[in-house]
């Protein structure tokens, strides 16, 4: 017998639950799995008789996921769910630089995975176990292209074997019986990614066409930190598709304190080379792919995957 909490009313922003990172999932019996899909955090939600589609900061998604708030429109009045919206390719892999366009080529998906407010009631605090059963219920009149998340309750080693296989960005491991918490990273939520991905804050450096390579940092407190030059995961009409939006962003300051750095390196950034920088605002930000940490804090080999309007700047950090 599943028990609300309070009235909520008419269904209002909550800001998402975060996840923390780890480098090994945890077993014990104690947590369930999903697999961690490489899109976009959405909320979405049918009040007023209406749907509204919000990013995990609040700006809307409902004119540019037209088909996703379309089939939402099968939700119970005054419900709102927590769910990823990704590209699946003609593959059947989920492409997140598809995303980045306005007609992203393949097939445009939302996957539910949990629910915050249900017929108008709050139910944050119940136990997930219960929000999955009122998730499916509040999906059973939902169709495609809204998927929910099925989470798998096995080894982590199965699933990882599994998910390389499927080449899924990773796992998600939730602890059993949490609540939801809004905008905390309490540890309740974890996530195991396969490739070493995050995003970070960006300026580029001149030459090229038409610029040569991303800067990429992140926060360390309040002071962000450079971390890589990134050449790789460009083609030549991505280059130019994204120049533009980047020049809007151009500003004399650097914006990472730690440069110039004084030894040379392979990933380093010399005084010499600041000279052909362009540094931006710190308020672009972009997924960026890299094999590993080097001992001294740069990212070893890493790619342009992605920008990302979806993330907040000063969020950015260093993760496990």
């Amino acid at each position: 017998m599943i028990t609300y909490t309070v009235p909520a009313g008419p269904p209002s922003f909550i800001e998402p639950m975060q996840v923390s990172a780890v480098r090994e999932l945890p077993d014990g019996g104690f947590w369930t799995y999903e697999a961690k899909l490489d899109g976009y955090r959405c909320l979405a939600v049918k009040r007023d008789g209406r749907v509204v589609l919000w990013s995990r900061r609040g700006t809307s998604f409902t004119e540019r996921f037209p088909v996703v708030a379309g089939a939402c429109d099968k939700l119970p009045p005054d419900t709102m769910i927590d769910a990823e919206v990704v590209v699946v390719d003609e593959n059947g892999r989920c492409a997140f630089n598809a995303l980045q366009h306005k007609r992203p080529g393949g097939h445009i998906q939302l996957y539910a995975f949990d629910i915050l407010v249900h017929c108008g009631r709050n139910v944050l605090r119940l136990p997930i176990e219960e929000r999955r059963e009122l998730l499916t219920e509040a999906l059973r009149k939902v169709q495609y292209p809204v998927i929910q998340s099925v989470p798998f309750d096995v080894k982590p080693a199965e699933l990882l074997r599994a998910a390389e296989t499927l080449q899924f960005e990773g796992v998600i491991a939730k602890r059993k019986g949490s609540i939801y918490e809004p905008g905390q990273r309490s540890g309740a939520w974890l996530k195991y990614k396969i490739n070493c991905s995050q995003e970070f804050v960006i300026g580029y450096t001149l030459g090229g066409n038409p610029f040569d390579a991303l800067i990429v940092g992140c926060y360390e407190g309040s002071k962000m930190k450079y971390v890589a030059k990134v050449r790789a995961g460009f083609v030549p009409h991505m280059r130019c598709a994204l120049f533009p939006l980047l020049h809007e962003f151009r500003t004399e300051k650097c914006p990472f304190t730690d440069l110039p750095e004084k030894r040379r390196t392979l990933y380093s950034l010399t005084r010499d080379e600041m000279q052909k920088c362009q540094w931006l605002k710190p308020l672009v930000v972009a997924q960026i792919k890299f094999t590993e940490w080097t001992p001294d804090g740069h990212l070893r080999h890493a790619s342009f995957v992605g920008l990302r309007n979806d993330k907040e700047p000063q969020q950015i950090v260093r993760e496990t």
